[in-house]
């Protein structure tokens, strides 16, 4: 049995350029979907009312890694259809890095629960947890996808018949 690091790096060994590239586009997507809204990427349509901490940017920047690997494990390696799991860690990793980089009180759902004063006082020291989270959920859901792809299914329902070849 090869240890973690060793089964993921045999794993992405195998991977195809198409791979590679849904990585890629998916992590420039990623970065973008969170960046602009959040206004780490200024535009006209989004503002901040409070600067964005060190630490955004990295995690940002880890978190758009980790979503564009998780996207390219949708990608099938063979011609056949790619496996399933692993897939709501993915979403719930990608939807907590949005509320981990963003203004506290820009929220309008935290700003709802909270009011101004409790997103500064509550909200925002729990965002580097949030942060912490985020990359673990895409983390765990990449490391699952990536080395148990070149597992067989197990069979959800076994018969007597399949058993005895009948």
């Amino acid at each position: 049995m090869r240890s973690g690091l060793a089964s993921l790096k045999a794993a992405l060994a195998l991977w195809p350029r198409r791979r590679w590239l849904a990585a890629l586009a998916a992590a420039t997507a990623t970065y973008v979907v969170v960046a602009v809204p959040t206004d780490l990427i200024d535009t006209p349509f989004f503002g901040r009312e409070v600067a964005p901490t060190w630490w955004s940017f990295p995690v940002l920047a880890i978190t758009a890694a980790l979503a564009g690997l998780v996207a390219a494990t949708y990608v099938a390696r063979l011609p056949q259809a790619s496996p399933e799991r692993g897939q709501r860690f993915g979403v719930a990793g990608a939807i907590v890095s949005f509320f981990a980089v963003g203004c506290p009180v820009c929220n309008k759902i935290v700003l709802l629960a909270l009011g101004t004063s409790g997103a500064m006082q509550y909200f925002e020291p729990v965002q580097p947890l949030l942060a912490a989270a985020s990359i673990g959920l895409l983390g765990g859901a990449f490391y699952r996808r990536a080395t148990s792809e070149d597992r067989c299914a197990v069979p959800q329902k076994t018969t007597t018949a399949a058993l005895t070849g009948r």
